[in-house]
Formats: structure tokens, sequence, C-alpha cells
């Protein structure tokens, strides 16, 4: 009769060390072993009924390790060749004052009156379109744009004073 196989959480205990450090050798950075050892192991987990039973059960978790290792610097590669080849993305001006104010004014709305007014003015929604989406009426939608740029007129209003009292 054959032992029992090993619980997993003592597999892991004990087989997880040594991995780390032979995946940190393998990749000359510890956090990269780490999460490849983890993530070996969460897909031994995963298979742990068919895994226990293997003869070498850690080997299986090794073998893992490496593809992902191999599937991990195969995508560093292509990242890099993709930054080479077409240079890094473009600069990305600054938000504006007047995006910034609008941005902090329409948090300030209630959820609703805010995907009402983003949904219209900002992704050019219909009052048909967004009232399906809410799954409420058209006029129902029309209250919340009303009230939401009522809202935002008043606030972006009183941006724009303090603006002009600073300056």
């Amino acid at each position: 009769m054959s032992p029992d196989p090993p619980d997993f959480a003592d597999f892991y205990q004990t087989a997880r060390p040594g991995l780390v450090a032979e995946f940190y050798a393998y990749t000359g950075d510890l956090g990269e072993a780490q999460e490849i050892v983890q993530e070996a192991f969460i897909r031994a987990w995963t298979h742990w009924r068919k895994v226990s039973e293997y003869d070498r059960p850690r080997a299986w978790v090794a073998r893992v390790g490496y593809r992902l290792a191999v599937s991990r610097w195969r995508r560093a590669r292509t990242a890099l060749a993709s930054l080479v080849r077409h240079g890094p993305p473009p600069e990305v001006p600054e938000p504006s004052a007047a995006s910034i104010a609008l941005a902090t004014a329409l948090r300030t709305l209630p959820d609703a009156q805010r995907r009402a007014v983003i949904m219209h003015h900002l992704s050019g929604y219909s009052i048909a379109e967004i009232a399906a989406a809410e799954g409420v009426a058209d006029g129902t939608v029309k209250a919340r744009l009303s009230r939401g740029r009522q809202r935002l007129s008043t606030l972006l209003t009183d941006h724009n004073d303090q603006e002009d009292a600073h300056a």
C-alpha cells in the first residue's frame, strides 16, 4: 500500500523556499522569482489531485515555473522590440485648469446626474439611449441632465469667480 499523497500545504511549505532560490538564480530578480513560483503553485493547486500522484510533484512545479519565466521573457522582449520600433509613447499634455475644474465639479454630482451628463455631453449618447441604458424614462434623463447642468453651472461659475479673484 502506498502512502497518502502529501498535503498541499505541507508540500508548499517544504518546496517553496528552494524553488524561490532556484528561480532567483535563474532570473536574477527576487520579486520576479517569487511571482513565478507563486503562479506555478497556483497551477499546482488547481491540478493537485493529479500532481500529488506524481513521483516528483516539485519537478512538475519547477517545469511550470520555467515555462512561465520563458513566457515572461518573450513578452518583455516583444514589448522592448515594439518600443524600439515605434519609440516611446507621445507626451500627454497636462490637463487644463478648466478640465480639472470640470472633473472636480462632476465628482460632486449625484451618480445618476453625473452619468447622464457624461453620457450625453461627453460621449454623445441621445436621451433615448441613456434612458435605455439606465432603465428609466426619457423624462427622468431630461430631469437628471437639467439638474446636473444647473449644478455644474453654479459650481463652475463659482470656480471661475475664485480664479478671477486670485488673478
